[in-house]
């Protein structure tokens, strides 16, 4: 529906259209003239919108956080589950993860060759010399927040600390590369070139995702890609990054035991890094960390 100048505008701010997105529109038309692939309205968040996924990030970082303080040798993961779930619960969120598709804990826990959405469980126990992905993701009055990081349990192995390390460097490469005004593969050439400029391949399978609203929103955001390529960024968007970064070869599988936990087809380890981000008019903004 085209809109008059002084009509209400489209995102929902009750700001009339010129003095709201009126000039947004005309640019995006701009690239779209020029053959781009556009977002269309509903990846645009509005401020009431931004705000609340805001508070979501602000409880799933206090919820790393509480992990970060915790996590050690000898703590199985499913403890680390319950510390998750409970202090989520204490903050009057949700834990997303909880009964999603089927999901049956509260928080995805990754040891050294799983790439992803590792079930936690009383048999696993961390051991020095481990790394590992915990992956949060939170629900708080109906937005969503999602965000991991890495854990080095104890001393580990020279070589999973360099991985470790590139790991996080490619998130931020990624972050980096993620103006407004640019495009999706301008984040999966960043990514990609840092990783394997250090003899390490990038998962293709799974990527980053549009959040906030939904747990899992379009646009995917693939940590392979071309510059100048793919859906084009523009502010009020919010997604993850979160590349997966292998040590061996960039094949996986899903284990048949569980049908969730995702590993490396060449039993190498993997790390993986995530923020939640919002873009803006003249930058990024890091919601999560």
């Amino acid at each position: 529906m085209k809109l008059n100048r002084n009509d209400k505008c489209w995102c929902g701010s009750n700001k009339k259209y010129k003095t709201c997105h009126l000039e947004f529109d005309e640019k995006l038309q701009s690239y779209r003239d020029k053959g781009c692939i556009v977002p269309p309205r509903e990846l645009i968040k509005n401020e009431e919108q931004i705000n609340g996924i805001k508070e979501s990030c602000r409880i799933n970082t206090a919820i790393l956080d509480l992990v970060a303080e915790n996590i050690k040798a000898g703590m199985s993961t499913d403890e680390i589950n319950t510390l998750v779930h409970d202090f989520t619960v204490a903050q009057g969120a949700i834990p997303a993860p909880l009964n999603f598709e089927g999901f049956p804990k509260s928080v995805c826990t990754s040891i050294n060759d799983e790439v992803c959405h590792g079930i936690p469980s009383p048999d696993v126990v961390l051991e020095e010399g481990d790394i590992i992905n915990v992956d949060v993701s939170t629900i708080y009055k109906g937005y969503y927040a999602d965000a991991s990081r890495m854990f080095k349990i104890g001393a580990v192995h020279e070589k999973l600390d360099d991985l470790v390390r590139v790991a996080k460097e490619c998130l931020d490469k990624g972050l980096e590369a993620a103006k407004p005004w640019s495009f999706l593969g301008d984040i999966g050439e960043a990514v990609q070139t840092h990783a394997e400029s250090h003899g390490y391949s990038v998962v293709r399978e799974f990527g980053g995702h549009g959040v906030g609203i939904q747990f899992h929103e379009d646009p995917f955001v693939a940590h392979v890609g071309t510059k100048g390529s793919g859906m084009l960024l523009v502010p009020g968007m919010i997604f993850t990054i979160e590349p997966m970064i292998n040590m061996g070869t960039s094949d996986i599988f899903i284990d048949e035991d569980n049908d969730w936990t995702v590993l490396t087809e060449d039993g190498y380890p993997s790390a993986q890094w995530e923020y939640t981000v919002l873009v803006t008019e003249t930058g990024t903004e890091i919601l999560t960390h």
